[in-house]
């Protein structure tokens, strides 16, 4: 996976003045046709370590379908939103961006009770990309896709505990672990009801786990739980 950061302009939400987000966010905007895919609302870790604590969600297209456009709704303008998109040039989907993408946000605030985002995509057609003229230096070489990114969302009901694993393939070795607490939900989950989501990580040789509890306040929520095993090749 040969990626770099880049910034994703976010809408705050109008929550005050109960504004619905339906329409709202831009990630079809100049593509048609597009199909929209909104993911949960994502908890944002607080922590005022440096670097700050972050948080990485996956969205995935329609089978036939690659992201040609993003945004996302934030809870607290001190959000920092960016996205994984692959090098190379020129910068567009089918090159920049696959059938998934990887949403990275952290909190770099002082006084947020429970930051939340909620990540967008829209997706089209896959429609090809222009080749690069090679150059003449071949002491170095682009970059290839070291990694691969294995993702495995759950759902956890209301007084559930549950342990979710993700592991890499045979020949593969782990090099990074990430998980996410997300809630589908129209409008931002309240700090109870996030509070009645835990998830706890550990990495176990070539795997991970994640222990999952869900509390009486998911009710009335669908709580999900995203795990991420990050494996190279080799062992």
């Amino acid at each position: 996976m040969r990626s770099v950061l880049v910034t994703v302009a976010v809408l705050a939400c109008a929550l005050a003045a109960g504004v619905e987000s339906a329409g709202a966010t831009n990630e079809c905007r100049g593509l048609n046709p597009c199909v929209p895919v909104a993911g949960p609302w994502v908890v944002v870790p607080v922590g005022r370590n440096v670097p700050r604590p972050q948080v990485q969600y996956q969205l995935s297209c329609p089978a036939g379908y690659v992201v040609g456009g993003v945004d996302a709704e934030v809870t607290d303008r001190r959000i920092d939103v960016a996205f994984l998109g692959k090098s190379g040039s020129p910068v567009n989907p089918g090159v920049t961006t696959s059938r998934t993408i990887v949403f990275v946000a952290s909190y770099v605030g002082a006084g947020a009770a429970a930051p939340t985002f909620r990540p967008h995509a829209g997706c089209i057609r896959p429609q090809g990309g222009g080749r690069r003229t090679p150059t003449s230096v071949t002491a170095v070489s682009p970059p290839g896709e070291p990694t691969i990114r294995r993702v495995r969302t759950v759902r956890i009901a209301a007084n559930q505990d549950r342990n979710v694993v993700q592991t890499c393939r045979a020949g593969e070795r782990l090099v990074a672990a990430y998980h996410a607490r997300g809630f589908f939900t129209r409008t931002p989950p309240s700090v109870s009801t996030i509070g009645s989501l835990s998830a706890r990580r550990t990495v176990r040789a070539n795997r991970v786990v994640v222990t999952a509890h869900g509390g009486p306040e998911l009710q009335s929520a669908r709580a999900v739980v995203q795990v991420a095993a990050v494996c190279a090749e080799g062992t």
